[in-house]
């Protein structure tokens, strides 16, 4: 997805700040808290690369990654199709959702605040009902779920690690799936979500652990991942 110019030129400002404040640190800092500092830095411009206003809630430009998500339900939807929308973010899910209202395109919901006995009740909803999507958190939904009502699956914010993404991916073709299942990945060209995917090819053990919450990314130097903003 290319991001039109005012949300490239708030992503360009941004990342470059990140860089300078990096670069220049005002005070010496262990190795771990240094990682820690990056990090954060990294999931900031995550967030921006999706919508602008995950990175400044007073942001007035629109998402591009949002636009071409709409262009694709509304293919999808014109086809009868159904598609399962991952997010590893619920803020990202709640910028979705209203524009999903306005546009009176029908979806069920859940994410790790749904509390256990929903669940099941939210799955059957889609399940046996007519919806035309599903949104999901990556995390509330990566195992436990058969979701073979839908033929789509939609990736929001790619998954440094390819396995949990996989594993996300596979709600939609479970036992009782009886047609071929297409997987989206929007990714913003350019940014911090593009130089991760590329380095998915060379550098694996990297791009797995990279901000996956675990205690591998203590592994990681932080040189390796401010090159990654550079």
């Amino acid at each position: 997805v290319a991001l039109a110019s005012a949300e490239w030129q708030l992503y360009e400002d941004a990342r470059l700040a990140v860089l300078s404040d990096l670069e220049t640190p005002t005070k010496e800092l262990k190795e771990q808290e240094r990682k820690l500092e990056v990090l954060a830095a990294l999931t900031r411009l995550r967030l921006l690369a999706s919508h602008p206003r995950l990175y400044d809630a007073a942001a007035p430009l629109r998402s591009s990654k949002l636009e071409r998500l709409l262009e694709l339900v509304r293919t999808l939807t014109a086809e009868g199709q159904r598609a399962l929308v991952f997010s590893q973010f619920t803020s990202h899910l709640a910028l979705v959702r209203p524009v999903l209202d306005a546009e009176r395109v029908g979806y069920q919901y859940l994410d790790g605040e749904t509390p256990a006995a929903e669940r099941a009740d939210v799955v059957r909803a889609f399940q046996q009902g007519s919806d035309p999507l599903f949104l999901v958190s990556l995390k509330a939904g990566g195992v436990g779920l058969n979701l073979t009502a839908a033929e789509n699956v939609v990736h929001l914010d790619p998954w440094w690690n390819p396995a949990v993404e996989d594993q996300a991916s596979d709600r939609a073709h479970r036992i009782g799936q009886t047609r071929p299942v297409t997987v989206y990945r929007l990714v913003a060209l350019g940014t911090i979500e593009e130089r991760v995917l590329a380095l998915h090819e060379k550098k694996r053990s990297l791009v797995e652990t990279l901000l996956s919450g675990k205690a591998d990314a203590a592994k990681l130097r932080a040189e390796e991942l401010l090159a990654l903003v550079r």
